[in-house]
């Protein structure tokens, strides 16, 4: 008996000494484990055949944020686009003329430590904060009323945040989420709550939101499951919009020809 006591407990200390140890891994990492950023050097030429400007942000502690502004002539109005959890500028301005070409300009932002923004992510109220400081810079060249605020899966979460205390023309949702912190229960399960930097309760929000909402998910997605907007659109409200993207995945939602026919009515 004596014994069998000895290797539960020497089984119970091993295993709660595992559980520390991956907490400790969780909590330090979970920045990287949530945002797969990527640099650009200072001096890195973009190569888009479309008139585009160079902004500059700084932010609420002086650190430097960047975006890309890709123009059309007499736009009718401003996207502001929140790009997902990887990659950067170079890449992301590839959807452009989807926006352009319905006669918006869009600005892109590159979250801190993507690109060529400065430093790196280290918690929410922080991104919240550089996402605000850009918005307010773009709401000094564009009327708020004919800004259309984007967030694309990660930057869903901060887009709503950013709507429900602004006032743009529009919402859109590219797959996202019903909430950050439940969903990475099931990527890093057993992770306390309390601990976690980044939760975007986007649920909070939407009732809060007076903009007009469009939330758009494909019912493939592998990354971000459907029934998190299905979740999402029982809190629309009448004049708010789900729009379910048949054999759509989690990427390429931009080029989806559904969402496409609906945005051009949305900016229109």
């Amino acid at each position: 008996m004596k014994t069998l006591k000895f290797l539960l407990a020497s089984f119970a200390t091993i295993f709660i000494s595992i559980y520390i140890i991956f907490i400790g891994y969780v909590y330090v990492n979970q920045v990287d484990i949530v945002f797969q950023s990527s640099k650009l050097d200072v001096n890195y030429k973009f190569n888009y055949k479309q008139i585009f400007e160079e902004i500059t942000v700084s932010s609420f502690d002086k650190n430097l944020l960047h975006g890309l502004l890709f123009k059309t002539e007499k736009a009718k109005g401003l996207v502001f686009y929140l790009h997902g959890n990887a990659g950067n500028l170079s890449s992301w301005g590839d959807i452009s003329t989807i926006y352009t070409d319905l006669g918006y300009d869009i600005f892109i932002l590159d979250y801190r430590g993507f690109g060529k923004s400065q430093r790196k992510i280290s918690n929410e109220t922080q991104l919240n904060q550089d996402v605000f400081a850009a918005y307010r810079k773009m709401c000094l060249r564009y009327q708020e009323s004919k800004i259309v605020v984007v967030g694309y899966s990660i930057g869903s979460g901060p887009a709503a945040i950013l709507a429900v205390n602004n006032s743009p023309k529009a919402l859109i949702l590219q797959a996202p989420y019903y909430s950050f912190d439940e969903l990475s229960d099931s990527r890093v399960p057993f992770f306390p709550s309390f601990l976690k930097n980044f939760k975007f309760e986007t649920f909070t929000y939407i009732e809060k939101i007076k903009a007009p909402i469009y939330v758009f998910h494909g019912d493939q997605d592998e990354v971000i499951d459907v029934v998190n907007s299905i979740r999402l659109s029982k809190l629309l409200r009448s004049k708010d919009t789900f729009v379910l993207l048949k054999n759509q995945g989690h990427v390429g939602v931009n080029e989806n020809f559904t969402f496409q026919t609906e945005l051009k009515k949305i900016l229109e």
